[in-house]
């Protein structure tokens, strides 16, 4: 299993102020807008293209 990706930039302000809010699910809290949100990966796309 890999380790957990870390956002570089706040969703909302693009600061990079960023520390971890709640480890288990995913959480961030952005110390420059005050904001928490979390992150959650939805899955993985196919590629489209002219070829397909």
């Amino acid at each position: 299993m890999s380790e957990r990706s870390v956002p570089f930039h706040c969703p909302y302000c693009g600061e990079g102020d960023l520390w971890p809010r709640d480890a288990t699910h995913g959480g961030w809290e952005c110390r420059s807008c005050l904001r928490a949100f979390s992150l959650k990966l939805l899955g993985l796309v196919r590629p489209t293209g002219a070829g397909s």
